[in-house]
């Protein structure tokens, strides 16, 4: 699913963020990557899906070369992954519903199977009875909840998580958790989660790597 071969990261050429970055992430497979502030977890999630080049290395997301890809395969590969934020990233000038259906509509659906969906997926966390209202008449709990319903929307392969729980109290984070949890096991989805905390007690077998001085390892 996810295959990286010594490949380095930075936004400055004389200082690499990542350092000979090698790792597998499986089909379906739960994975935390942690590390300290400013270790370069959020910078090696944006690769994942293009949005930072490759200064060397391979880096291998469902089969297509990240590194040598065209804008038209990058659009396609974008189509197979969901994006959660720390900070929701929501459109506050429309409803949470039409936020949930946009995937959808920039993949090409309908109007009525776009809101179809959306309003399912509403239900499934619990957010049916708020449909109309916008992002910033919400608690942020809700609107990691819907930012989460977004992400599941298009029916990705990946979901990436970067500090989702971030902001949130405890009973709102073991919501979202559970549902990152439900998603990699009742649908398959491979999650791939940057967090600086792997939350306890969440029931579930994953995988844990760690960014340190660059280098990326697995956590035994």
């Amino acid at each position: 699913m996810i295959e990286a071969k010594n490949i380095y990261l930075a936004y400055d050429e004389n200082k690499f963020i990542i350092k000979k970055g090698s790792f597998t992430i499986k089909e379906k497979e739960f994975v935390f990557i942690g590390g300290t502030s400013g270790s370069g977890k959020s910078t090696l999630l944006k690769s994942f899906y293009g949005d930072i080049p490759l200064k060397h290395g391979s880096l291998l997301i469902d089969g297509k070369q990240v590194n040598s890809i065209s804008n038209k395969s990058l659009r396609s590969l974008r189509k197979d992954i969901g994006i959660i934020f720390q900070d929701y990233k929501l459109i506050n000038e429309i409803s949470i519903e039409e936020n949930i259906m946009i995937p959808l509509k920039i993949n090409g659906y309908s109007n009525d199977i776009s809101r179809n969906q959306a309003l399912k997926l509403l239900s499934h966390v619990k957010l049916s009875h708020r449909k109309g209202f916008k992002p910033n008449e919400l608690s942020g709990g809700e609107q990691q909840r819907v930012a989460v319903a977004r992400a599941l929307a298009h029916n990705p392969k990946i979901i990436i998580a970067d500090e989702p729980t971030g902001n949130l109290d405890d009973s709102s984070a073991q919501i979202v958790w559970n549902l990152l949890k439900g998603a990699n096991e009742q649908l398959g989805i491979t999650v791939v989660v940057v967090t600086h905390r792997v939350p306890k007690n969440l029931g579930i077998r994953f995988k844990h790597l760690s960014i340190e001085d660059g280098i990326i390892y697995e956590v035994s």
